[in-house]
């Protein structure tokens, strides 16, 4: 299967090694519209370019992926699609809306129209600007003046709780994240456990521990959580599968619960599909 190739700024083609950063994390900066559909498909070649005609007019306020079908069989099978043409939009990395068939070009904008941030989503996306560049007081006050008129609000609550992560305040932002039931969240719980796994110790100091005693289980798993929060996945992830190598227990089942974290952060990494059948073979050997 070739790579996929830009067809213009906003109209992509997507497959199986691009559709996680192209779908799934640009969804979470701007809407992305998938159209599932085939070459032998008559009904796709009269949807195609009414899609592709709607996203030149609304110059990248939604991106359009295309992905064809018949070469991405295991994400066209992990969607669910049993007819096409069909068509998935994704919002914050989730199926926000979708539809099947060939919709004339009215319906289709008036898919588009319903997908199109309001006044709250664009407070939310400026926030999370702010916070990327590192400006965690001023994301927090913008997300908490956002919540005063949408108390409710997913994006808002989780960037919010990004917000407080990044400033520390660690049990403020599990407070907020007991409001949000999702994926996302549950990311966050798990990156606030292994930093309050590590606390105040150093790498030196949990490397001299596991020198004095190899089965420091608590500090091979912090050692594996400092990695982990350096980004220095390959050796966090040894921590921690040696960890579900030791013990048959509750230090087992905690390192594994790292491991699945770290498989989320990675994604289609190759890393992550090793570690996967390393784990996968100690658990059910």
């Amino acid at each position: 299967m070739s790579a996929p190739s830009n067809i213009s700024p906003v109209v992509i083609e997507v497959d199986e090694s691009s559709f996680g950063q192209d779908v799934i994390q640009r969804s979470r900066e701007v809407p992305v519209i998938v159209d599932f559909w085939a070459v032998w498909c008559g009904p796709c070649r009269t949807l195609g370019p009414i899609l592709e005609s709607l996203a030149r007019e609304y110059a990248g306020r939604f991106v359009l992926a295309k992905l064809n079908v018949d070469e991405n069989q295991a994400l066209a099978a992990q969607y669910n699609i049993q007819g096409i043409p069909a068509v998935k939009a994704f919002r914050d990395g989730k199926v926000a809306a979708e539809f099947v068939g060939a919709l004339p070009r009215a319906a289709v904008r008036q898919f588009v129209e319903k997908l199109m941030p309001n006044g709250a989503d664009v407070a939310v996306a400026a926030a999370r600007t702010l916070l990327q560049a590192g400006k965690a007081g001023e994301a927090a006050a913008r997300l908490r003046a956002v919540l005063v008129d949408s108390p409710d609000h997913p994006a808002a609550l989780l960037g919010l709780a990004e917000a407080e992560l990044a400033g520390g305040r660690d049990s403020e932002a599990l407070a907020i994240l007991d409001r949000l039931p999702t994926a996302e969240a549950a990311r966050l719980r798990r990156a606030i456990a292994l930093r309050q796994a590590v606390g105040e110790a150093s790498e030196a100091d949990l490397c001299a521990r596991l020198a004095a005693n190899a089965d420091d289980l608590s500090a091979r798993y912090a050692l594996g959580s400092l990695l982990s929060l350096q980004d220095r996945y390959e050796e966090a992830l040894e921590q921690f599968l040696e960890n579900v190598r030791r013990d048959r227990g509750a230090e087992r089942n905690r390192a594994r619960e790292a491991m699945l974290h770290l498989f989320d952060i990675l994604g289609d990494d190759p890393l992550a599909r090793q570690y996967r059948n390393r784990l996968a073979s100690l658990l059910f050997a």
